[in-house]
């Protein structure tokens, strides 16, 4: 039988409040993400993290794609189109940089925010400039697997 994808976080649990250092009020670091249950046709990982709870919906916090495949996404991803932490994995564009902005909605409003991390057949072939609908219009037809982490700001 065939495990299943899933996501997780040593941060917070699905569902549970983010801690402050992974958020706008705190150190702005990307969370850690691990991963269980990686398909062996595995080419690349993308993720994108947006918030579910503002006006515009599901608003992107965070688009990052061809990271190679791995059981562990390492939190604190420096900002930058390319990253050699990840052995150039490219960072979209979200909030007008290309980098990880966490949590930080108005007046300490409750937010749930939403990790997904897409398994791809493939390396994509976007520019760093691509912001997440750009991302999702690569990755269709290259989705063989997905899975999503939910935290809370309060």
């Amino acid at each position: 039988m065939e495990e299943s994808f899933t996501v997780s976080s040593p941060a917070f649990g699905n569902g549970e409040t983010i801690p402050v250092r992974y958020t706008g009020r705190g150190e702005d670091l990307s969370p850690e993400l691990q991963l269980s249950g990686l398909d062996r046709g595995a080419r690349s990982l993308a993720v994108i993290m947006d918030d579910m709870g503002h006006p515009i919906p599901a608003f992107n916090h965070w688009t990052i794609w061809n990271i190679p495949p791995q059981n562990v996404i390492p939190g604190g991803i420096p900002p930058g189109e390319q990253t050699d932490t990840l052995d150039g994995a490219v960072q979209g564009r979200g909030y007008g940089k290309n980098r990880y902005r966490g949590p930080k909605p108005p007046f300490n409003w409750s937010h749930v925010y939403r990790f997904t991390v897409y398994v791809l057949d493939t390396v994509l072939d976007i520019p760093p400039k691509s912001r997440k609908r750009d991302l999702l219009a690569a990755m269709d037809g290259h989705i063989i697997q997905q899975a999503s982490l939910e935290g809370r700001f309060r």
